[in-house]
């Protein structure tokens, strides 16, 4: 098959990449940058703006499928910049679908289309938990927008699947890990309340796994066919380990101290007002939704996606962190002449 995979270059985008790549199918990834690492593995690769619709439509001729990747994350930014990248974006890559014949569409969503302030999830399926309301950050409303319209758009030609996948890691992160570690060096790392609360989270090479699965199992009428799936390894375990898990991986310090929930959330409402008043350029160091997602706790049942599509986790997070640890020692070993 010819694959269209949008935001090949990110983290998630590139294992996509190299794993269609792998099972012998022909890759076009849609980027807004170029990036040597799809050169390498023989992914053809168009720059363009998500936004374009007519863009979005030359890049999918030819492809029987997409993989709907790419979106704006983050923690601030204005509105409109999420909702051209994230609803605009996505609608336009339903119009491809459309206009090109096309007919397996997986969307890659978030957990946090879900976000309830600090109501936690304990188990819970897509089944149960309800869409959030109110949501008091860009990322997670517009992409809620976007996957009600992946959902919407399933029918007998085109067969759609959203997957949400939690907090991805793993080798190859260049955007979460840094952070942490970064704070953590500098000493300005905090648990937001104690830091017992379970999350779930994914290595990157089970949250690409769930996406082949999906793909593989995806035609119209299929029982996964306009659904929504959490991915996950299936492994809650507290904030604190986790975090301290990936320091240790990487040769950083581990992190003990905390702040109240309450002090979080009134810094975070502070940040905002600074950064919209002044404005402040990058992100802030804290807002509501952060110290609501930092402090409450979130983990989801993979029977659903097992059921439906055969997802079982291959990598445990125990053996995720091993060669995590293993890759950083590679980069960090001197060069020699």
């Amino acid at each position: 098959m010819k694959i269209l995979v949008t935001g090949g270059g990110g983290f998630l985008g590139q294992a996509l990449c190299r794993g269609l790549r792998a099972r012998g199918h022909d890759v076009v990834s849609f980027n807004r940058g170029h990036y040597d690492a799809l050169d390498a593995i023989g992914v053809a690769q168009v720059q363009g703006d998500l936004a374009s619709r007519d863009a979005v439509i030359a890049a999918a001729q030819g492809c029987t499928a997409i993989f709907h990747n790419a979106a704006k994350a983050g923690a601030w930014g204005s509105y409109d910049s999420y909702h051209q990248a994230n609803v605009v974006g996505t609608r336009n890559v339903i119009d491809a679908c459309r206009a090109q014949g096309i007919g397996k569409l997986v969307y890659t969503s978030t957990p946090s289309v879900t976000h309830r302030a600090t109501h936690p999830v304990e188990g819970g399926s897509a089944d149960t938990v309800p869409y959030g309301e109110h949501l008091k950050a860009p990322y997670a409303a517009t992409k809620l927008i976007a996957e009600k319209l992946v959902l919407a758009a399933n029918d007998a030609v085109l067969a759609t699947v959203a997957l949400r996948p939690r907090l991805i890691w793993g080798v190859g992160d260049n955007q979460l890990l840094p952070r942490l570690v970064e704070r953590a060096r500098a000493g300005r790392l905090r648990f937001v309340g104690d830091g017992h609360n379970r999350i779930d989270t994914t290595y990157i090479d089970n949250a690409a796994q769930a996406h082949f699965a999906a793909f593989d199992h995806l035609a119209p009428g299929a029982r996964c066919a306009g659904r929504a799936y959490f991915i996950s390894n299936g492994e809650p375990r507290s904030v604190r380990e986790i975090v301290n898990g990936l320091l240790q991986a990487a040769g950083a310090p581990a992190v003990d101290k905390t702040i109240p929930f309450a002090v979080a959330y009134a810094a975070g409402m502070f940040c905002e007002g600074l950064w919209h008043a002044l404005p402040l350029k990058g992100e802030p160091p804290m807002t509501r939704f952060l110290a609501e997602q930092l402090s409450t706790t979130h983990w989801y049942d993979m029977a659903p996606a097992r059921r439906d599509f055969g997802y079982v986790p291959t990598v445990t997070i125990d053996e995720g962190l091993a060669r995590l640890a293993a890759a950083c020692r590679v980069e960090e070993k001197p060069v020699t002449k």
